[in-house]
């Protein structure tokens, strides 16, 4: 009788696996579904998230401004340029386009930006506030020309305590080959 049940319980599973489209004995897709939200305003980081994106087959989602940033607007030693504006001002929004990406998909969320001030640009706070990153492992990585990440990562993690923060990485310099490396021990949880 025993048996009998088992194996009709073992028929249920079997055709239940097979109705969705997987393995009854083995599930292969144990990698953690990543998505890489970038912000570039000169196309530096826009580069970083790409390899990202290659070495850990993620999707690619970019935030973009409502109204593009000029070189005029990133001009940071014209404290009334656009870029000074809004990163003199904690509570600077500016407004972006739908991203069109359901957050929901995903378990890993690569956060790219460059540092301004020594922090991610506002246009980073924009994203994060209308999207939901709740139970989302975030990864952030930056491009700088001069600054590093910790001080941008630590603002992030005072404005977002309840967001799960991994370790940051700056990825000026870095080959291909390591950034490769690095995204995929991120992605997987080992940095």
């Amino acid at each position: 009788m025993k048996t009998k049940a088992f194996s009709t319980l073992a028929l249920l599973l079997f055709a239940g696996a097979q109705a969705s489209g997987q393995s009854a004995l083995t599930r292969t897709d144990s990698s953690p579904r990543t998505l890489v939200v970038y912000f570039s305003a000169t196309g530096t980081t826009a580069s970083a998230a790409r390899k990202i994106a290659a070495a850990t087959d993620g999707t690619l989602c970019e935030i973009v401004p409502e109204k593009p940033y000029t070189s005029a607007d990133l001009n940071w030693r014209n404290e009334r340029s656009r870029s000074s504006v809004e990163m003199n001002d904690a509570k600077a929004r500016p407004a972006i386009r739908p991203a069109g990406v359901r957050m929901e998909e995903y378990d890993v969320v690569f956060l790219g930006y460059p540092v301004w001030w020594n922090l991610a640009p506002r246009i980073v706070n924009s994203f994060i506030e209308q999207h939901d990153l709740s139970g989302k492992r975030i990864i952030p990585f930056a491009t700088s020309g001069s600054s590093s990440i910790a001080g941008s990562v630590a603002a992030l993690r005072r404005s977002y305590p309840a967001l799960e923060w991994s370790a940051g990485r700056l990825l000026n310099g870095m080959g291909e080959a390591a950034v490769d490396e690095w995204a995929r021990s991120a992605a997987a949880g080992r940095n």
